[in-house]
């Protein structure tokens, strides 16, 4: 069909004039509408009738430039047309028709079909030479036809997106707030339009793939326009252009690979995608303008792409949604990017830096983006040469200590992936000062591991699980740097490798193998200290590079760092449990044959089964379940053992011997796993195989914690092992116990007979006290667990009968010890303590047995007094101690196990309780031997249990041993009495809660350490307004103040007062130590009672307050009725000094003085207003763990709130009391004044601009408050400046931070100031 046959459709010969000339006037703005006739016919047109008149077109076109090609002459087809009276205007006019028709959102598919192919025929006009000429130019409708592809397609995720947008704006922090709600708004009108036109729009596949075949040509129409049309003078249409293909390149997803060629045949392009990047090609080609402004223009889109956000032409870019189809598109930009530099080389390098520069720069902080703009930056980087790469981590170097934590976060991940890469030369770079750059081991030392003291917790956090990660890496040069942080081997020859070239023209300084280890060890140190970190995610992350340093042997494998691992079991926080618990089984399995990972896996993973966290409970059986249960398998001598049933075996023997601690435990994790029916015959069967092996022990320990639990075992079996055991003495105390355990617990299926045999093994047994103590227990155990029976008059009968008999035993050996005068001369002391322990555990089995003489028998063995005993008519004073009376020859093992065995007489005896009470009290103050005022500790705790209101009157003689002059005796006393109060056997009255608040600040760091665990998770739980309701009594017991009514009245005895006293500037930090530990748990609410009742009680006397406070996210003018009122009232008989009920004598000084250094402190600062800060200077908060926008909503609101009632409480009751104190201590010349003047300096820092208005009733003390605001702010600028000087200062003058961070900005100003 010829070109003027396929133009019949459009009727343009029908096409009134006036109409052609009003379309044209309004410059393709606005639709005009035709006569209903024409209007009709038009809207019959069929998207064939078009691609007819696009192919007719199209071979004129060719031929007319063949025919030029040829002979240099053609016919034009301007000039055909023009014969057969075709308007070009006419043509442009109704063109524009359809355009603006498929443009419309109300369009209908033909309607878009139709536009789209209008569009390709003006493009495909306007690419003829001539068009201009002929004037079917006009730049409005060029732009208009070349976008309709976003108009003509259907946009069904537009909704979608819309509701995206507020939450893509999360990240953008809080200054976005505002805009999101405006736009929420503006979306909500916008979606009710959009629900109105495009109601009934429904396209089905077939008419979407009819629009897909249009976009597709309108796309091929704009490539073969770029190829004949320059751009050269029209850089706003080089613009728009930029801007078309980079949206279309999320037209649609790419089936395979894309491979960039510079010249192609535009229809064999299989997909829009494809055609977009071919664009951006074709756009970097000289005749469309300058290749450095079409470069940069090309690289600042597609730098979105990467970063993967929607830019529009204005505000700030969003987020896109992380799906598979936006990450290819991400991938296929960046190697997009890498074709051109590869292509254009040195035109392209410099924005290529630009480019990762603005990738770092405009990086979000979700970890998903971060991580994958950090493989784009390693991919761009590839295609650097050595001198721009160095110039890059130079700059890097400096972005690594920008004030926004997230680029700090961000050069952390582009860091690890540069370190994947090969390692680049030092020779390759010509300059030789930019050649430092290039190893690895600058990326490591200057940038990755400097970031571990950053300010942010999260940056921290991240290093260190990084720092771990790099010890993965294949390069030897990554592991060598990392090794010669923490490690002096190796630094010397790596000090050899260094060339003449390489060093700066400085004093060369020779520094030695210790110099480098003590760096290695301050690192070391301070990891260490990083596994203790107050954030959880700092502390997660140290473990994983402990791990790592242990795993590839930086750091010695010693039992300090594998004890740091398993004491993260037991944290406060559970992810960080998880996480050692994770650690430590990495290092099982990295190293199965290293007991001192062993013990250390054994005692993180153990203890966690009595976790009070379920998932932290699983977790620990899981492993267990995995290392122990499931390698039980059927034994034979003849096979050996696999890797894992030996590290199986190996870890049951540490459990038998070297870590019996651990027992009480591992017996929690068989009774869990008793309910799940664990225990299986056939694993029954396998682990009695094992019994006779040289691993027996194991399996006898095993088999003690199953037997209770099974219902059928090989009896034979046991009771073989039973008789190998009495008739040997081969077989190891520990086992020993098993066995009898296991003889326990399968006593009642055993015929009688048998029962008789086993009761007599094990009388005669015990009557040879030659056993342990350990298996005398275990023992007289067992002996009751086959005695026992339904009928408790018979179990009591036969205890009286075989314990009886053993206390006969017993008595009979101590009477001639004790009662002949050389009885103690040839004593076997081993033999002696057998049968007092013998003689108090059977006691406890038959106390009906124990008789006067046997008690006078083990109280001899404490003191002299053989003559009571032959007598028998004076009973022992009780008001005196033991150790008052004359001293007898016993040995302090045996005085020690005779205080147990007198306890546990006592156990069973109320008189002996009432006798021995005050002579164990006594004990403990003035006993000289550690063994035995430890047991008495012992022991009347246990007494305690028992008679609770007999004991408790000895509680504060108890809670002295607090400060023994022995730290054995103080950890004992600390674990016993928090047993005590955990049950509620003790109650938190008189000096007890004081007495703990001193041993937080024990000079033994563990038990300070043990101490804060005891009340923290322990204690507080019970009771958790314990801590607010001693802490103003806390300030005048440790100052021994007592001229207060109410505070420190309780009784103590001036020996206690002076042992627990912290007085005096010499224990200011001890005091301030536990102050600051009592605040920092203290609720808002809990901080600001304390506050006003120290005004109260210590400072001045305040009347009732009341304060109406919100609790909703209504604001301050909150009309609803979620309201709470707070009363602060004065307490009865408060005194202070306001009033001068307190002298304001020397000790009165003292306590005023201290008690604004507390209102001084931090941490009395409440949390809610505190935290307006955000944390770390710059520090934004991480986007995976922010709550969800309502709750910071609310938060935002509370905060608001609190900050004025506060605010209204220190105008109207503290302001008064400040004045009146401040005119006071003026008149008494006190040098409190300068601490109150140091408080108000402090408090009005959140008040600084309403000092006049706080004060307006006392205008010097204003002016003296304003001066040393001022003052303060001066001093704390130039501090600033000090430490900035100090921290960027170098010889060499090569890193200056202010400089780099200056040339950055101006640097990054070059993609966007066009």
């Amino acid at each position: 069909m010829d070109l003027i046959s396929a133009l019949q459709f459009l009727k343009l010969g029908e096409i009134p004039q006036a109409w052609v000339d009003e379309v044209w006037d309004l410059e393709f703005t606005q639709k005009k509408p035709f006569d209903d006739t024409i209007e009709e016919a038009l809207s019959g047109s069929r998207d064939k009738s078009f691609r007819t008149l696009y192919q007719c077109l199209l071979t004129h076109a060719a031929d007319q430039q063949q025919s030029a090609d040829i002979d240099g002459a053609s016919r034009s087809i301007w000039a055909t047309l023009a014969e057969n009276g075709v308007s070009i205007k006419s043509l442009v006019a109704v063109l524009s028709f359809f355009v603006l028709a498929g443009k419309a959102k109300a369009a209908n598919v033909q309607q878009r079909v139709n536009g789209l192919h209008a569009a390709s025929v003006y493009l495909l006009l306007l690419g003829i030479p001539g068009s201009i000429i002929n004037q079917v130019f006009h730049e409005v409708l060029l732009d208009t036809c070349s976008n309709l592809t976003s108009h003509c397609w259907p946009q069904d995720s537009g909704k979608k997106r819309k509701k995206d947008g507020p939450k893509s704006s999360q990240a953008e922090g809080k200054r976005s707030k505002p805009q999101r709600k405006d736009g929420s708004e503006e979306m909500e009108v916008d979606e009710a339009e959009d629900e109105e036109e495009e109601e009934e729009l429904h396209f089905s596949g077939q008419d979407l793939m009819k629009i897909r075949d249009a976009v597709v040509l309108l796309v091929q129409s704009l490539l073969r326009l770029l190829q004949t049309f320059p751009l050269k003078d029209r850089p706003q249409s080089a613009s728009n252009y930029t801007e078309i293909f980079t949206k279309l390149l999320y037209f649609e997803p790419v089936i395979g690979e894309l491979t960039f060629a510079a010249v192609r045949d535009i229809t064999k392009l299989r997909s829009v995608p494809e055609m977009a990047f071919y664009g951006l090609q074709l756009l970097c080609s000289p005749k469309h303008g300058d290749q450095k402004d079409s470069l940069r223009r090309i690289f600042h889109r597609l730098l979105y792409v990467i970063l993967m956000m929607n830019k529009g032409s204005r505000g700030k870019p969003s987020l896109l949604i992380c799906s598979q189809a936006v990450l290819s598109t991400r991938d296929q930009a960046v190697h997009f990017i890498c074709y051109l530099v590869e292509e254009l080389k040195e035109v392209a390098r410099p924005f290529l830096l630009i480019l990762l520069q603005h990738i770092c720069f405009q990086m979000v902080e979700k970890s998903e983006f971060r991580s994958h703009g950090a493989q784009a930056v390693g991919l761009l980087t590839s295609q650097m040469a050595s001198k721009d790469y160095a110039c890059f981590i130079k700059w890097l170097s400096n972005f690594s200590r920008h004030t926004k934590m997230v680029s700090r976060l961000f050069s952390v991940d582009v860091v690890m992936v540069l370190l994947e890469q090969p390692e680049r030369k030092q020779e390759e770079c010509e300059d030789t000062d930019l050649a430092c750059f290039l190893p690895h081991k600058f990326l490591i030392q200057n940038l990755l591991f400097a970031r571990r003291m950053d300010s942010s917790p999260t940056v921290q956090g991240h290093t260190l699980a990084c720092l771990a990660q790099c010890l993965e890496l294949p390069s030897l040069n990554v592991t060598r740097a990392v090794h010669n942080l923490f490690s002096a081997i190796s630094i010397s020859s790596q000090q050899t490798q260094k060339t003449y070239r390489t060093l700066p023209f400085r004093t060369v300084e020779i520094t030695s193998t210790d110099g480098s280890s003590c760096d290695a060890k301050e690192n070391l140190a301070l990891l260490l200290r990083r596994v203790n970190d107050s954030k959880t995610n700092v502390r997660k992350s140290a473990l994983q590079a402990l791990v790592g340093l242990l795993k590839h042997d930086v750091i010695p494998m010693s039992s300090e760092n594998m004890a740091t691992l398993s004491e993260r079991c037991r944290d406060p926080a559970v992810s960080v449990k998880k996480k050692a618990l994770q650690c430590v089984g990495e290092m099982l399995a990295a190293k199965p044959d290293c007991s001192v990972v062993q013990k250390a896996w054994l005692q993180g993973v153990v203890p966690a089964v009595m976790d009070s966290e379920t998932s932290v409970q699983d977790k620990a059986l899981e492993a267990l379940d995995q290392v122990l249960l499931s390698q039980v398998k059927l034994y034979s001598a003849s096979r050996h053992l696999d890797a894992s049933q030996r590290l199986t075996w190996s870890l049951l023997g540490l459990l038998c011997h070297e870590c019996q601690n651990l027992s009480r435990y591992f017996s929690r994790a068989f009774t869990l796993w008793s309910k799940q029916k664990k225990f299986t015959p056939t694993f029954i069967t396998n682990l009695i195989s094992h019994t006779e092996a040289d691993h027996g022990a194991g399996a006898w320990l095993l088999l003690s914690k199953v037997a209770a639990s099974s219902s059928e075992l090989p009896y034979e079996k046991i009771l073989e092992a039973w008789d190998k055991m009495i008739s040997s003495n081969k077989v190891t105390e520990t086992t020993c116990c098993h066995i009898l355990c296991v003889m326990g617990d399968i006593a009642t299926h055993l015929n009688k007979d048998t029962k008789d045999r086993i009761v007599d093994d094990l009388m005669t047994w015990l009557k040879t006290f030659t056993l342990s103590l350990e298996v005398i227990s275990a023992a007289v155990e067992t002996l009751f667990q086959f005695g026992r029976s339904e009928d408790i008059k018979e179990t009591q009968a036969f205890m009286n009968q075989h314990c009886g008999e053993l206390v006969s035993i017993c008595e009979a050996y101590l009477t001639p010890v004790i009662l002949t005068e050389k009885g103690a001369q040839n004593l076997n002391e081993d033999l002696m303590v057998k049968h007092l322990h013998t003689l108090g555990v059977a006691s406890l089995h038959c106390p009906a047995k124990v008789g006067k003489r046997t008690v006078l028998l083990v109280e001899s063995v404490l003191t002299t007094h053989s003559d009571k005993l032959t007598e028998n008519e004076e009973e022992l004073p009780a008001s005196l101690p033991l150790s008052q009376f004359k001293m007898n020859s016993m040995p302090t093992k045996v005085r020690a196990h005779g205080v147990i065995t007198l306890g546990k007489l006592c156990l069973q005896h109320e008189e002996l309780v009432q006798k021995y009470l005050p002579v164990f009290a006594r004990e403990l103050e003035v006993g000289t031997e550690v063994a035995v005022r430890n047991n008495v500790v012992v022991i009347m705790c246990d007494l305690c249990v028992r008679y609770t209101n007999i004991v408790d009157h000895y509680i504060p003689n108890i809670s002295a041993c607090l400060r023994d002059s022995e730290a054995v005796i103080r950890e004992q006393t600390l674990i016993m009495l928090t047993n005590l109060l955990q049950e509620e056997f003790v109650k938190w009255k008189g000096s007890l809660f004081f007495r703990f608040m001193v041993a937080l600040v024990d000079p033994v760091p563990a038990i300070a350490s043990l101490c804060e665990y005891c009340l923290l998770h322990l204690l507080l739980k019970k009771n958790p307004e314990m801590f607010s309701q001693h802490f103003i009594e806390c300030i005048f017991h440790f100052n021994s103040y007592n001229k207060h009514k109410s505070y420190n009245k309780f009784p103590q005895s001036e020996r206690e007062k002076v042992r627990f006293s912290l007085k005096g500037s010499q224990h200011r930090d001890k005091r301030f130590r536990i102050y600051r530990f009592l605040l920092e748990q203290f609720t808002d609410a809990q901080r600001f009672n304390i506050t006003n009742k120290i005004n109260q009680t210590v400072l001045g006397l305040c009347v009732c307050v009341c304060v109406r406070v919100c609790v909703c996210a209504c604001g301050l003018r909150c009309k609803c009725k979620a309201t709470k009122h707070l009363y602060v009232e004065p307490p009865p008989g408060a005194a202070c000094f306001a009033d001068e009920e307190l002298p304001l004598d020397a000790e009165g000084a003292e306590i005023l003085s201290e008690t604004f250094s507390i209102l001084s402190l931090k941490e009395m600062k409440l949390q809610a207003v505190s935290s307006a800060a955000g944390g770390a200077a710059g520090e934004e908060p991480e986007e995976e763990n922010m709550a969800t926008m309502a709750k910071v909503v609310l938060q935002a609101a509370q905060k608001k709130v609190v900050s004025q009632v506060q605010k209204k409480v220190f105008i109207e009751n503290t302001v008064p009391l400040i004045i009146s104190l401040k005119s006071l201590l003026e008149q008494k010349r006190s040098p409190v004044l300068r601490d109150l003047m140091a408080y108000l300096q402090v408090t009005m820092q959140d008040y600084r601009n309403e000092v006049k208005e706080f004060f307006s009733g006392d205008e010097l003390l204003a002016a003296e408050v304003e001066f040393a605001l001022k003052t303060a702010e001066q001093e704390r600028k130039m501090a600033e400046q000090m430490e900035v000087q100090m921290e960027h200062c170098s010889l060499t003058g090569d890193a200056r931070t202010p400089t780099a961070q200056v040339r950055t900005q101006h640097t990054l100003t070059h993609i966007t100031d066009r």
